[in-house]
């Protein structure tokens, strides 16, 4: 097998190749004057596996670089082609919510399916049934084997914690951390306006004298955490701990968490954070191990469902 990375998340990539003692591979990434992308493999891949790990997180150079080195990989003959998306781009978008819009999740899987890939690995889907539009094997792998050791060294328990989940979609994923930490569960009910603004109508559950969690699965304007924040410190919750896997972090989003009663904010590293987005209350946790355990099972032809067993 090689090892091979985009420029969207270097640092993961060789935190990653760390971990399986094994070098990246030598890719040649350049731009004409233009704009326009040329990519070049340096090194023979002939008959081996190929890992190529790249986020497509904004910009659409992320999600072109992706595409070329897909072709460029099925094209000199790779036996096999596996993409890592540690955080996949338009995962919102994954049905037409109103007249007249694409379904552009789908037409992202489409078209890295369309580069030649033969499979995919990939972590926190905003909408797990994503992997439905895929017709290669896909590995969708959860954030919480790295998370869950931070979260249990807070110590809560069902006297003083509590995981709050800020919107419906979120539910599932929250109920799984509270069931694993020990913890309580609530709920928000949100509105969302339009894009990019929610509102909190609802509350289920007690917040009181209880330590929150805020878990979700990215952090983009972070509109709604901050509002599922407020929220819980209005219902008498002692602090509140926000989580996401993806901190995507646009917009206002440093400025509003700043502000807010959030207490810390803890993410991964799927997206690469540069130095204007980061600040005092942010924690980084890396998933490198999760994702050179699953290439490293694949490789071996083992269970990757066990590595979630707790």
């Amino acid at each position: 097998m090689k090892l091979f990375s985009g420029r969207s998340n270097l640092a993961l990539a060789e935190s990653i190749s760390n971990y399986l003692d094994m070098p990246l591979g030598a890719l040649d990434i350049k731009e004409f004057s233009d704009g326009e992308l040329s990519v070049a493999f340096e090194e023979n891949i002939r008959n081996e596996d190929v890992f190529i790990i790249q986020s497509t997180n904004p910009p659409a150079d992320n999600i072109l670089e992706l595409l070329l080195m897909l072709d460029a990989a099925r094209r000199a003959s790779a036996k096999s082609i596996v993409a890592v998306i540690p955080y996949f781009g338009y995962g919102r978008q994954d049905r037409k919510d109103r007249a007249r819009v694409p379904i552009s999740s789908r037409l992202m899987m489409d078209l890295i399916t369309a580069g030649g890939v033969d499979r995919i690995i990939t972590m926190d889907l905003h909408s797990p049934q994503i992997q439905g539009f895929a017709n290669v094997p896909f590995d969708h792998l959860y954030s919480r084997i790295a998370l869950l050791d931070k979260l249990r060294s807070l110590n809560l328990n069902e006297e003083n914690g509590v995981v709050l989940a800020p919107d419906v979609g979120s539910a599932k994923m929250s109920q799984s951390y509270a069931k694993k930490l020990h913890v309580g569960f609530a709920l928000i009910d949100k509105r969302r306006p339009k894009p990019n603004m929610a509102e909190v109508a609802n509350l289920v559950g007690d917040l009181k004298d209880k330590h929150v969690l805020i878990i979700d699965d990215m952090i983009d304007t972070a509109g709604t955490i901050c509002n599922a924040a407020q929220t819980a410190m209005d219902e008498g919750a002692l602090s509140v701990t926000a989580v996401a896997t993806h901190p995507v972090l646009s917009g206002p989003s440093i400025e509003r968490l700043s502000e807010s009663p959030i207490s810390k904010v803890i993410v991964c590293n799927t997206i690469e954070l540069g130095d204007k987005t980061k600040f005092e209350k942010l924690e980084v946790i890396s998933v490198s191990e999760v994702f050179g355990e699953s290439i490293k099972r694949i490789v071996d032809g083992t269970s990757l469902s066990s590595m979630f067993d707790f």
